[in-house]
């Protein structure tokens, strides 16, 4: 599927396909332009009249939905049953629609819909007109214009190229020059139609043909979205923590989104002459974390913020470097819109649908990304798409706990459990169990030296036992002192390594295991942590391979001085 991404799969729009259906012939018949536009609204009205998406209920929707299709059904003399079903419908929801979240307003609803609402007037269609949202609809519309002129959208490309149909009294040859390369007006079907129907240009209709082709007579909002696609599966791969699985196809979609990024930022599709906050913001982050070098600048003009678009930039801004005002500033504006927003539990969103979008705006603003650990930010976002059971957390680990007995040595369950959760936070990979397992192992029983014998003497005569020590049987015995026990408990523990490192490689690394032990000392810092230095002296020992080192480890409550941290006391092994 990865591989086979091209400009973007996405659901069909009945509001774009009835602008489409609303073409006239070009050759100057009384025909429709594109009647395969007409047949699907015909055959895809909702059994309550409306038209829209069938699984989810969302009035601002269905409403604009309806009335477009009504229109495009009236305008042509089709379907008086379905038409008058529609209007039924409408007159029947208009009034609910004051009490919507204004969240759930579409892209461009408060300029499409006071056009449509006057087409309606013309065709004599019986819907309430003195409707106290029609006012406010035509207030936010107003505000709308008002923050981007007409005489500003004639000089530079601005996002009211996506509701073209909306706007009356247009200078064509001047918004002509905005046209994108294959040939829409911001990629929008329902714009790129009217615009059809008001200069009769050719590249218009070539973009409308092939879109209506492809989807069988449907359009959908916005077509390409091959940039929104490419980003958007990047980041959820990496959410899932399946990315590792995808390296290639992942490295294929960042180097995609790298060749068509602008230092203004990007859209949803490639060659846009105008961008958006929401992809920039994905995109960009994205491009950080995988090496990438870029700086971004937000679109201007839209009156109601998008709260997915908010969280986005709050993600892109948390990987600022040093000296960037620009991303710093953004981090404080996209924290505190989002706070707000939480205060008034107000966390919904315009773009997209999620089963807890107020919990996972509020995970980020908990626990920064700085902060947060892979895995938590997994097991997080699969809660968010339905996950459910608990996690399996190693029943071999307790087994090992109880059978050696180093409870008595100080080390509780619940200490177990953490430094586990430390370990699979940090190594997760399911190829790396051993390596989890050993950092386990490794940790408990540094702890139990650490809480068992807590004077210098007690540690000195710990380390004696284990140098003259050679055999891990008859060490275990209760009746033998404790620091045989601990003593026999570590070396089995090492011959365990030992084993696995064989059965994986192929080489014996008991002796270098061995040798890195006896070429530590312990040295009192904290009654709480052993440091274990390493000594000024030769690595690896003769005739052992050098390629055979030990990972570093750095966590739970060890530490590790000198200046080869390769070396470390029983913390796995290269499976590379």
């Amino acid at each position: 599927m990865l591989k086979s991404m091209e400009d973007g799969e996405i659901s069909i729009s009945a509001y774009d396909t009835a602008w489409v259906a609303l073409v006239k012939d070009l050759n100057g018949s009384e025909n429709p332009q594109f009647p395969s536009s007409l047949e699907w609204i015909a055959n895809n009205q909702l059994p309550d009249g409306s038209w829209g998406d069938s699984s989810i209920f969302m009035v601002y929707d269905r409403v604009i939905n309806t009335l477009s299709c009504v229109i495009a059904l009236k305008s042509w003399n089709l379907h008086p049953d379905k038409t008058l079903l529609g209007m039924s419908f409408i007159r029947e929801n208009l009034r609910r629609i004051g009490d919507e979240n204004a969240e759930h307003m579409p892209i461009g609803f408060e300029v499409a819909f006071p056009s449509l609402i006057e087409i309606a007037k013309k065709l004599c269609i019986d819907i309430p007109y003195d409707s106290p949202f029609l006012q406010d609809i035509y207030a936010r519309r107003q505000l709308k214009l008002t923050r981007i002129p007409k005489e500003i959208m004639h000089k530079v490309p601005t996002t009211l190229l996506h509701s073209l149909e909306g706007m009356p009294d247009l200078d064509w040859q001047k918004l002509l020059q905005f046209q994108c390369p294959d040939g829409s007006f911001l990629f929008s079907p329902s714009s790129t139609a009217f615009a059809l129907m008001q200069t009769q240009d050719h590249n218009c209709l070539n973009y409308l043909k092939n879109i209506v082709h492809k989807f069988n007579g449907g359009v959908p909002n916005v077509y390409p979205v091959d940039l929104f696609e490419h980003i958007w599966i990047v980041d959820r791969l990496q959410r899932l923590g399946i990315s590792r699985y995808f390296k290639p196809e992942i490295k294929e979609c960042i180097d995609y989104v790298n060749r068509h990024w602008t230092n203004e930022g990007i859209c949803w599709a490639r060659n846009s002459p105008v961008q958006d906050i929401d992809d920039t913001a994905m995109a960009f982050r994205l491009l950080r974390l995988h090496g990438y070098v870029g700086e971004f600048f937000c679109f201007v003009g839209q009156s109601n913020q998008a709260v997915t678009g908010m969280y986005n930039l709050y993600r892109a801004s948390q990987l600022m470097f040093p000296g960037e005002k620009i991303l710093e500033d953004a981090k404080i504006f996209s924290f505190n819109f989002l706070q707000e927003k939480r205060v008034q539990n107000e966390l919904l969103d315009k773009w997209i649908i999620t089963k807890d979008l107020p919990g996972e705006v509020g995970y980020a603003l908990d626990l920064p990304w700085h902060a947060s650990l892979p895995r938590l930010e997994t097991r997080f976002f699969l809660e968010q798409y339905g996950a459910e059971g608990d996690v399996w957390i190693g029943k071999t680990l307790y087994r090992w706990y109880n059978e050696c007995g180093i409870g008595e040595f100080g080390v509780s369950e619940r200490s177990l459990l953490l430094t586990y959760y430390l370990a699979s936070a940090s190594i997760f990979e399911p190829e790396k169990s051993k390596e989890r397992m050993v950092w386990v192992k490794t940790a408990a029983l540094m702890d139990c030296v650490t809480c068992y014998f807590g004077r210098t003497q007690h540690k000195t005569a710990f380390i004696h036992e284990f140098t003259r020590s050679r055999s891990t049987l008859h060490l275990l015995n209760s009746r033998y002192r404790t620091e045989q026990r601990l003593v026999g408990i570590i070396l089995g523990a090492l011959n365990e390594l030992s084993l696995s490192a064989l059965m994986t490689h192929g080489k014996d690394i008991h002796h270098c295991l061995r040798h890195a032990l006896l070429g530590k000392r312990v040295i009192h810092m904290d009654p709480s942590m052993v440091c274990l230095a390493i000594r000024e002296e030769e690595w690896p020992p003769r005739g052992h391979d050098p390629d055979m080192v030990l990972p570093s480890y750095s966590g739970g409550r060890i530490a590790i001085e000198g200046d080869n941290p390769d070396v470390m006391l029983l913390c796995g092994f290269n499976e590379a």
